[in-house]
C-alpha cells in the first residue's frame, strides 16, 4: 500500500475503470513521488514505463527503440504485446505505440519527463492522440504523462500541444505529503525529531529515503546532507538548476531571501539588481513553487502589516542557502561534526520554528475537517505585522474568529506571550473569539491557571499534535 497517497490512487483507478482511452498528465516537483505513485496504480494492470531524456527528437526515438528491444529480448514470446519493425534503429512515434499497444484489454502507458519530447516534437503529441484514438476499437488505453517541471505545466504546456489539450482527459497535482505522514514514516524519531525533520526536508518522501530514524537528527544532516559524499550535498543548488537558467542570478536572489532580505527593496539593496529584474526572477520562483509571496490576513489593521513579503517556501531549498551556500568554503575545510556546531547549531531552532508553524496549521485544519473546533473556519490565513504578527487566524461564516501563536524557540510559553498575541490581534483589528496557543516546550502556571479560568483560551504542547 502506497503510504499518504490515497485518494490520488483513487483518483487514477476511477479514470482506469471509466470505459474507453484516457489520458492524463500527472506532475509536481522532483522527489514529491510521481513515479512511485503511478508504478504503484499500474503495477497489478498491463503497463509501460518509458522515460524520456532531454536530448533530439532523433535521439529520443533511438533511445526509445533501444528500450523496446531490450523488452523484446527480455520476453522473447512476446507476451506483453511488445514488439517493433524490424530493422527500425529509429523508430518512428507511431511504430513505438504500436509496439506497446495490445489488441485486447486496456494497457497503462506511463511516459515520465514527456516534457523533454515535447519541447522538442512537432510531432509526439498529434501521433499520441492518433493512437489513443485507435485504441478506442480494442477496449481504450490510459496514458500517464509525467513531469516534474510545474512551471512549464501550468503556463506553457496548453500552448506547446496546441489541440492536442482537448484530449486530456485531466491533470493531477502530486502536492507534499503532510506533517502526520513524516511522523509515520519515521517511528523511531521522537516528534520533536520529526517537526525538525519535516523542517528540513518537508512534505518530499524522495527526500525521506535520504534519512535514518536510528540516528539523530544531528547525525542525519552530518552524514546525509553536509557529507561532500552524499546525495543531498549540492541538491538544493541541482533543484534550482535543473530548471531554471541564468543560475547565479536565482541563487544571489534566494541567498539574498535566505539571509533575511525579504522585501523587494532589500533584495534591490543586497544584489543591486534593478526592481523590475528581480521581480521578473521572483515570479519564475514562485511558479516554480521555490518561493511565496506572503499576504496578510484581510482585515481592518491593514495599516499595521507588512505588505511585499518574500519567503522560500521549498524546506531543503531554505535549509541549502541559510546554512550551506553562504559557507561552502569553510565546509571544505573543517570537519562536519565542527561545521554544523559553528553555522547550524547555534540558531537551528529559530529555523524549525517557520515550519512549527506550518505543521500547527495542518493540525487545526485536520481538526477543522474533524469538527473539533469551537468554529468551523471557512477561510484563514497569517498575519505579518510591522511589530509582531499572529501566525493563524480562521474565521467562520458568522465571522467568528480563532487565532493561533506558536512557539518553538523559548524553553516556555509565558502568560506575556497571550498578551503579546492579544496586543498583536488589536493592531490587526481582529477580535479574537478563541486564542490557542501551541509550544514545543510548557507553559508558566500563571498562563496554566488563565486557561482553567477562560474557556476561550487552549493549550496545546507538539506532543498532542
Amino acid at each position: 500500500m502506497l503510504a499518504g497517497r490515497m485518494s490520488e490512487l483513487e483518483y487514477l483507478n476511477q479514470y482506469y475503470e471509466q470505459k474507453g482511452s484516457r489520458m492524463l498528465v500527472v506532475y509536481g516537483q522532483k522527489h514529491i513521488g510521481k513515479t512511485t505513485l503511478v508504478r504503484a496504480f499500474a503495477e497489478d494492470k498491463p503497463n509501460y514505463y518509458y522515460l524520456a531524456k532531454p536530448c533530439s527528437e532523433r535521439e529520443q526515438m533511438y533511445q526509445w527503440g533501444i528500450q523496446l528491444k531490450a523488452y523484446e529480448r527480455n520476453d522473447p514470446d512476446k507476451d506483453d504485446g511488445i514488439c517493433l519493425p524490424d530493422g527500425k534503429d529509429f523508430p518512428e512515434f507511431a511504430d513505438i505505440f504500436n509496439a506497446v499497444s495490445v489488441s485486447t484489454g486496456k494497457r497503462v502507458i506511463i511516459i515520465d519527463e514527456f516534457q523533454n519530447i515535447v519541447k522538442v516534437s512537432e510531432s509526439f503529441m498529434q501521433e499520441l492522440v492518433a493512437f489513443i484514438r485507435k485504441q478506442e476499437e480494442k477496449g481504450g488505453v490510459m496514458v500517464l504523462l509525467c513531469s516534474s517541471s510545474i512551471g512549464w505545466i501550468e503556463n506553457s504546456m496548453i500552448t506547446k500541444i496546441g489541440e492536442a489539450a482537448y484530449a486530456l482527459s485531466g491533470l493531477l497535482k502530486i502536492r507534499e505529503l503532510s506533517f502526520g505522514d513524516i511522523v509515520h514514516r519515521f517511528p523511531n524519531f521522537r516528534i520533536e525529531e520529526c517537526v525538525e525533520a519535516y523542517a528540513i526536508l518537508g512534505g518530499i518522501p524522495g527526500l525521506w529515503n535520504q534519512f535514518d530514524d536510528k540516528l539523530t537528527i544531528q547525525q542525519n544532516i552530518c552524514r546525509h546532507i553536509l557529507n561532500p559524499d552524499s546525495l543531498l550535498f549540492e541538491e538544493g543548488e541541482r533543484m534550482v538548476a535543473d530548471q531554471l537558467r541564468e543560475t547565479s542570478v536565482y541563487n544571489t536572489i534566494l541567498a539574498a531571501i535566505a539571509a533575511g532580505k525579504h522585501k523587494l527593496n532589500d533584495i534591490y539593496r543586497h544584489t543591486e539588481f534593478s526592481r523590475a529584474k528581480i521581480s521578473v526572477y521572483l515570479k519564475n520562483l514562485m511558479e516554480l513553487e521555490l518561493v511565496e509571496k506572503v499576504f496578510s490576513y484581510d482585515g481592518a489593521g491593514k495599516e499595521n502589516a507588512q505588505k511585499g513579503i518574500y519567503r522560500i517556501i521549498h524546506p531543503f531549498v531554505e535549509f541549502y542557502f541559510t546554512y550551506m551556500y553562504p559557507y561552502m568554503s569553510m565546509l571544505q575545510t573543517i570537519s562536519v561534526g565542527e561545521y554544523y556546531n559553528t553555522y547550524i547549531y547555534p540558531n537551528f531552532r529559530k529555523y524549525v520554528s517557520g515550519c512549527f508553524k506550518k505543521v500547527c496549521r495542518q493540525y487545526l485544519e485536520k481538526l477543522n475537517e474533524r469538527g473539533k473546533l469551537p468554529i468551523h473556519f471557512e477561510s484563514s490565513g497569517e498575519w505579518v505585522g510591522k511589530d509582531g504578527s499572529i501566525d493563524l487566524i480562521a474565521k467562520d461564516a458568522e465571522g467568528r474568529t480563532l487565532i493561533a501563536l506558536c512557539n518553538w524557540e523559548k524553553p516556555m510559553m509565558t502568560y506575556a506571550d497571550y498578551e503579546w498575541v492579544i496586543s498583536c490581534a488589536e493592531r490587526a483589528r481582529i477580535k479574537a473569539d478563541y486564542i490557542y496557543l501551541y509550544t514545543a516546550s510548557g507553559f508558566d502556571e500563571k498562563l496554566n491557571l488563565e486557561a482553567k479560568i477562560k474557556k476561550n483560551l487552549k493549550l496545546v504542547q507538539v506532543s498532542d499534535v
